[in-house]
């Protein structure tokens, strides 16, 4: 599927001002440090070819969510700073402020091949409120709008939305790489599709999981989301953390999963052993409950019979990841596959280790990373989205190793659910033959 909207390449750009709406909203330590430049990096390619035309560049972006007021704490300075390293000879210069006449003396001073990067976007109010005025004064600014930030243009906001009626709009090269990617892998996957689903909540992926019911062949659930559907199927999980709003809609998914299942070839898996631990910190003892098979308990106490509680969470236990058994058959499945699109991460990912990169609630997805990059043999196509998930690929330094790694959370999940994104469908249209 082609992307359908003008991109920086069907227009003249040459010596333009260009405004270029990035996603720029990385994590900054409490010194206001960069920790993940993952977003910042995936914008390059279209800033460079942008600074190939010879244009005025003025950059504008969101970072946190700073509710309308000015917040030093989520200023875009450090990414101002960051820029200038990685853009290098090129010069970069910061304005404190979106809009107004010292952002107007600003660009004025722009030549051609320079960089203005805007203070956040969402010190107005306006921004959000998806206001005409704000967005047409962001307008004035250029000749020419370019959107690029696939993370914000599920939003109807005044530099995804209202500044389209104002301005030449079209897209860069990362909200094309998105989109194409995404709606393929989609619409048109290599089959059999393996989808993997982890999170905390299901009705924040409620359309994600129908529509994976709907065209996979094998979903899997995992992350603290699974334990309402274990919970849901009448599975004794601790203290574990659910959503007791949300037993009925995992009955209900159970239910329509079975229905497809029964039509044909499709498995809905959710775990059949798990991680779980009194405490979630590093120093934690582990233990695998396998309420399924029996045959990690039947294995370690034999010759003696199992206790029941080797079969149970108990009551001091929360389940914080998928186990050994499950990490295995999901594996199975994406060596079975053409296509796994993987958003959410199956536990904890964010506790470290004593003994080396993987922590103890992190397993499961480690198994899954491994299965989908070939360590068992097959590698099917990759695609993977989710803050949380892309946040461990890059601290395990996998980014690169992917298919298509997403720098969108909530726009990718609705663009996988098959919505319209409103920061795209206000660009103009490619001509048709």
């Amino acid at each position: 599927m082609s992307f359908n909207k003008k991109t920086i390449r069907d227009i003249n750009l040459d010596h333009k001002t260009v405004l270029l709406r990035a996603d720029f909203n990385v994590p900054l330590n409490a010194a206001g440090k960069i920790t993940d430049d993952f977003r910042i990096i995936q914008a390059l390619p279209t800033i460079k070819y942008l600074l190939s035309k010879k244009t005025r560049l003025i950059i504008c972006s969101h970072l946190g969510r700073p509710d309308g007021m000015v917040n030093s704490k989520f200023s875009l300075k450090p990414i101002a700073n960051k820029l200038a390293k990685l853009l290098e000879p090129h010069k970069v210069t910061f304005v404190a402020d979106s809009v107004g006449l010292d952002v107007q003396n600003a660009v004025s001073k722009l030549e051609p091949g320079q960089i203005l990067l805007l203070e956040n976007l969402r010190f107005h109010p306006e921004e959000e409120a998806n206001d005409s005025k704000y967005a047409e004064s962001l307008a004035r600014l250029a000749d020419i709008f370019v959107q690029d930030g696939f993370g914000v243009v599920h939003r109807a906001h005044a530099s995804t939305s209202a500044i389209t009626k104002y301005i030449p709009s079209v897209s860069g090269l990362l909200l094309e790489k998105e989109v194409d990617s995404i709606t393929e892998a989609i619409n048109q996957p290599k089959k059999p599709l393996c989808t993997v689903i982890g999170g905390a909540k299901i009705s924040d992926k409620i359309d994600l999981i129908n529509r994976f019911i709907e065209i996979a062949d094998f979903v899997a659930v995992g992350g603290a989301m699974a334990n309402t559907f274990l919970k849901a199927s009448g599975i004794d999980i601790g203290h574990s953390i659910y959503d007791k709003g949300e037993l009925s809609l995992a009955r209900d998914i159970i239910h329509k999963a079975k229905q497809k299942s029964n039509q044909g070839s499709f498995v809905f898996f959710i775990p059949k052993d798990v991680v779980v631990a009194q405490k979630m910190n590093s120093l934690s003892k582990t233990r695998i409950v396998d309420w399924s098979t029996h045959v990690i308990a039947d294995t370690i106490n034999y010759p003696k019979s199992s206790p029941l509680k080797d079969y149970m969470v108990q009551k001091d236990e929360q389940i914080l990841d998928i186990g050994p058994f499950s990490s295995a058959f999901i594996a199975g499945a994406i060596q079975l596959s053409g296509t796994v699109i993987w958003n959410g991460t199956l536990g904890v990912t964010e506790i470290a280790s004593l003994h080396g990169p993987v922590g103890p609630f992190a397993r499961g997805s480690e198994i899954l990373i491994e299965s989908m990059l070939g360590e068992f043999g097959h590698r099917p196509y990759s695609l993977v989205g989710g803050g949380d998930t892309v946040g461990y690929l890059e601290k395990r330094n996998l980014v690169d190793a992917f298919d298509h790694v997403s720098t969108g959370g909530g726009a990718s999940l609705e663009l996988m659910a098959g919505r319209k994104l409103p920061g795209v469908e206000s660009l103009m249209n490619k001509e048709r033959d």
